[in-house]
C-alpha cells in the first residue's frame, strides 16, 4: 500500500485566506423530497480540494459521496433540497468565485461550468454516451461548446485526445458508435470528453469499477499524467482504498451523510483514527495474508436516512461505543494534527 505526494449579485463567494482551492465546499446539506418526507442525505458536509490535487471520498454504498459531488454540478434530481446554509464555492478559470448553490440549474452560467470548468468522468460509460451518435460528435460538440472551435479544429482535438488517452486508430474511432468500442475504450472516451475542455476541476465517480485490472491500471495512470499535465484538481470517489492509495493527496471518509474523518493519504492508512476507518482498512484484501487468516468484515448495516440514529453516525455498529455519551450526542470534530480531523468521542469528551 503506497500513497501519492503531490459573478452577479448573490453568487460571488470568498475562499478561505490564503488557500489556492479550486473548489470549496461548506455545510453541505442535502434533502430529498419523497413521501414519508424529508429524507436527509448529506449532512453538513465540509471539504476543499486545492490547485492540482486528489481528494478521495471513500465509504460505503448510500454515505453520499456521489450526491455530494453531484451537487457541484447541479446534477441532482428535481426532488433535491439543498439548505439554505450550504456554499459551493468555485474558482473559475477567470478567476472569479462563485457560489454554485445560488444559481439556477438550467441557467446559462451552470451550462459554462458543466464541462468547461468543472467535468465528471462517471461509473458506466455505455449509460453516459448518447447511443445514436458518434463518439467523435459526441466529444467535438463539448469542445466546440466549451472552446468556442470550428468543426475541423473540435475534430483534431478530439482525435488528438483519443490518441492521448490510448484509443487504437483514434481516427477510425472518432466515427464509430458506443456499441462498437469495449467496456476499456469507452471509459477511455468517457476521460478525452471530460477533458477535451480543459477543466479545473474533475470528478472521477468510480471510474475503474466496471473494468478489468490491467485496464484500471492503464486508466489511473492516465489519469495521474493529464492531471499533471493540465495542473488539474480532482475529486476521486471509489470504494476502492487500493486506489484510493495511489491517486489521492488527501482523503475524506464517509459515513451516512457526513465525513467522519479526513487527513493525508499517510494519515488515514498508517494512522486511521475512526473506528470506521479502521475497519475498512480491516477489511482490505492484502497480499500475503496467510491462507487460513479470513477478512474482517464491518459488522450490521449502514442504517437507512429514514431511520437515522441519534448521537454519533456509527454508534449502532462500534465496537468501542461509549454508552450514554456516543448514542446520544453526536461527536465534534477533533484536529489530531494540522491535516488530520475526526468526528469520535474517543479523542474528545466534551458533549
Amino acid at each position: 500500500m503506497s500513497c501519492t505526494a503531490k459573478p452577479a449579485s448573490g453568487q460571488t463567494g470568498t475562499m478561505d485566506a490564503g488557500e489556492d482551492n479550486i473548489i470549496q465546499v461548506k455545510g453541505l446539506e442535502i434533502s430529498f423530497k419523497t413521501d414519508e418526507g424529508l429524507i436527509r442525505a448529506v449532512d453538513g458536509v465540509d471539504f476543499s480540494v486545492g490547485r492540482g490535487r486528489t481528494l478521495g471520498l471513500v465509504g460505503e454504498s448510500g454515505s453520499g459521496k456521489s450526491v455530494s459531488t453531484w451537487a457541484i454540478m447541479k446534477l441532482l434530481p428535481k426532488s433535491a433540497v439543498i439548505h439554505e446554509n450550504s456554499s459551493i464555492l468555485l474558482k473559475r478559470k477567470d478567476g472569479n468565485v462563485i457560489d454554485i448553490t445560488k444559481l439556477n440549474s438550467s441557467g446559462q452560467m451552470i451550462e459554462d461550468i458543466r464541462g468547461g470548468d468543472v467535468s465528471i468522468v462517471f461509473q458506466e460509460p455505455m449509460s453516459s454516451f448518447s447511443p445514436v451518435y458518434t463518439i467523435g460528435n459526441q466529444i467535438s460538440e463539448a469542445i466546440m461548446l466549451h472552446r468556442r472551435l470550428s468543426k475541423q479544429e473540435a475534430r483534431e482535438i478530439a482525435v488528438n485526445m483519443l490518441d492521448r488517452v490510448g484509443i487504437p486508430n483514434p481516427a477510425r474511432r472518432f466515427n464509430e458508435y458506443p456499441f462498437e468500442l469495449s467496456g476499456g475504450m469507452r471509459q477511455r472516451a468517457m476521460i478525452a470528453i471530460a477533458l477535451c475542455t480543459h477543466p479545473s476541476l474533475l470528478i472521477a465517480d468510480e471510474p475503474t469499477t466496471a473494468l478489468d485490472v490491467t485496464i484500471q491500471a492503464q486508466v489511473l495512470e492516465l489519469m495521474k499524467e493529464l492531471q499533471s499535465d493540465l495542473n488539474m484538481s480532482t475529486i476521486f470517489i471509489t470504494h476502492n482504498l487500493g486506489v484510493i492509495a495511489q491517486m489521492a493527496d488527501e482523503i475524506a471518509v464517509m459515513y451516512l451523510g457526513g465525513i467522519v474523518e479526513r487527513g493525508l493519504c499517510r494519515d488515514i492508512f498508517f494512522d486511521p483514527k475512526h473506528p470506521y476507518t479502521v475497519n475498512l482498512l480491516r477489511a482490505i484484501p492484502r497480499l500475503g495474508r496467510a491462507r487460513n487468516q479470513r477478512l474482517v468484515p464491518i459488522s450490521g448495516m449502514i442504517p437507512s436516512p429514514l431511520e437515522r440514529p441519534p448521537g454519533c453516525r456509527f454508534h449502532t455498529r462500534c465496537e468501542q461505543m461509549i454508552p450514554g455519551r456516543c448514542n446520544v450526542y453526536i461527536p465534534e470534530t477533533v484536529k489530531i494534527t494540522e491535516n488530520h480531523t475526526v468526528d469520535c468521542f474517543l479523542y474528545s469528551d466534551s458533549v
